[in-house]
């Protein structure tokens, strides 16, 4: 199948997982050295172990910030954030919590999963956003209670209103466009058979096979930036996304 190209498409979905921020140098959390092979989910990522002992939680919590902090968005990223601006309607459908896209322009975003660097109250659900730096003040000003992470940890549910718009886009678009994603978290992993049953092109950017590449018609089989590139290739606008600032 030739290539098709980002500009024949009129409402795009990039559904992106770790493998769209690993040339970033974000560690992943499956896998080969991921963090979950060192740190045990069990003590430092569920509200169990936050309602045990929230300082412990934190620690680890702060140990991710730093690593992520000194990471910036690649190619790939301003790619789709450049693509949001030159397009009719570009969506990022994403599982990563690194802000990365943000980072890069992109405006247009479904965080599943949450942000790393956003809180709210365990008491009074109170949401903020931080820079990307450790957090020291780990409570509340206004009730005294616990800032939490607003991520979605194991045994968490996904945040409703943001699987309707993610759904939402998935089930409108034309093109979807999976990038470095391992299809095996549920239910994030469901999602790209919406735009199966939709009739949309499915585009799988991964390295290698995964559960679900049975269901698209194309495999770009490589890093998330080249192959984001062969779909960019004849607009220049978008060649240009891909140098170094």
């Amino acid at each position: 199948m030739v290539d098709p190209s980002l500009r024949d498409f009129e409402r795009i979905v990039f559904f992106t997982g770790a493998g769209m921020s690993a040339e970033s140098g974000v560690p992943t959390y499956r896998g080969a050295g991921g963090i979950w092979r060192e740190y045990d989910y069990r003590r430092y990522a569920c509200q169990t172990a936050f309602a045990r002992d929230p300082d412990a939680v934190w620690e680890f919590h702060n140990f991710r910030r730093e690593l992520v902090s000194r990471c910036h968005p690649n190619g790939g990223h301003r790619l789709i954030a450049w693509a949001e601006a030159l397009l009719p309607r570009v969506t990022v459908v994403t599982q990563n919590i690194d802000g990365l896209h943000q980072a890069a322009g992109s405006r247009r975003v479904f965080e599943l999963h949450g942000n790393l660097w956003r809180v709210r109250c365990a008491s009074c659900r109170t949401s903020v956003q931080d820079e990307h730096v450790v957090r020291h003040e780990l409570r509340c000003p206004s009730c005294g209670g616990w800032w939490r992470p607003d991520i979605v940890w194991f045994g968490d549910m996904l945040r409703s209103d943001v699987v309707m718009d993610a759904e939402r886009a998935i089930r409108g678009c034309d093109l979807f466009v999976s990038i470095g994603t391992s299809a095996v978290v549920y239910p994030a992993a469901e999602l790209p058979l919406l735009a199966v049953r939709g009739g949309a092109l499915c585009v799988e950017v991964n390295p290698e096979e995964t559960p679900a590449s049975e269901h698209y018609q194309l495999h770009l089989r490589g890093p998330a930036t080249a192959m984001l590139a062969r779909l960019a290739a004849g607009i220049p606008e978008l060649d240009a996304a891909l140098v170094d600032p």
